[in-house]
């Protein structure tokens, strides 16, 4: 799923290409996508867009006087920019959004269709979307402390907690308790003063600086590579692979279609977590330690 780095990507795309264009149409190549339905995306259809935002991890696109459409592309969600009258893909193109200048498409591969699109009118209507997530970006190590501690979960359910902390999933978390060495499993209200500040300063590095590598990567050019898996990541999506840092095998524990990725070494005290499957099939045989498995 797009996190926040790829959706400041993708915005900042989108605002030198479609900020003050009007939009010609909307057609809808899916009719699932399309989630409501007052107002109509008729009413948007001529009016030049007046503004883009990032809402958690969805993309607001403002018309005058006071239209939003709101996109959510979920996990397999993408979007393109394609030349004007450019020949739009049948089975994986969701929407496109027609401008003079070009055409913006949302995708979405896979059967799974979770992408979604809302036209509301008003800031009211709007605000529905917010999960009031804190943006760690603008907040002070108070401020995240306390958001921290309000429930008790693990670091890795707070994180991806859209409630709790804005646009934060499952790639970028890993790689965030991976800097903070800290493990996915330790609770919220049981770090220490230490730990919450290693915590803060890891989320605020690691999303500064994948947004900066994915400016560079993109280069002024439409993002065409969003993907939550990375060569030069750390830890998520690199099971079995070699920790930057250690050079211990990358762990992971998997759980319904998702899995969280870390180092034994450097963030459990060299423990292999257990993982809800794997770990009650081999019962007495599961691995206790990194030193097990060698």
């Amino acid at each position: 799923m797009p996190e926040l780095p790829d959706i400041v990507v993708y915005i900042e795309s989108l605002e030198a290409r479609i900020l003050g264009q009007t939009l010609d149409r909307v057609k809808i190549l899916n009719p699932f996508v399309l989630r409501s339905v007052m107002p109509a995306l008729e009413d948007v259809h001529g009016r030049p867009v007046s503004s883009l935002r990032r809402l958690g991890k969805r993309i607001v696109i403002g018309f005058q006087p006071d239209y939003f459409l709101v996109i959510h592309l979920m996990v397999a969600g993408r979007l393109r920019w394609l030349e004007p009258n450019a020949r739009l893909p049948g089975k994986i193109g969701l929407a496109s959004f027609h401008f003079a200048n070009g055409t913006l498409l949302l995708s979405e591969a896979g059967t799974k269709r979770r992408a979604s699109i809302h036209l509301v009118k008003g800031q009211s209507e709007l605000a529905a979307f917010d999960m009031q997530g804190l943006e760690v970006l603008d907040a002070d190590l108070s401020g995240f402390s306390a958001r921290l501690a309000k429930e008790n979960h693990t670091l890795k359910r707070a994180l991806t907690d859209p409630r709790s902390f804005s646009g934060i999933g499952n790639a970028y978390s890993d790689e965030i308790l991976h800097r903070a060495k800290l493990s996915p499993i330790a609770q919220t209200q049981k770090l220490s003063a230490d730990e919450v500040e290693r915590l803060f300063e890891a989320t605020r590095v690691t999303l500064r600086e994948w947004t900066e590598r994915l400016r560079a990567d993109t280069g002024g050019k439409f993002p065409e590579k969003v993907t939550a898996f990375r060569s030069d990541m750390a830890v998520h999506g690199r099971f079995g692979l070699a920790c930057p840092v250690c050079a211990s095998p990358v762990q992971r524990i998997v759980y319904a279609d998702n899995e969280t990725n870390y180092c034994a070494r450097c963030q459990t005290g060299g423990v292999i977590l257990a993982d809800r499957a794997l770990s009650r099939l081999l019962k007495k045989s599961w691995p206790r330690a990194l030193d097990d498995l060698q």
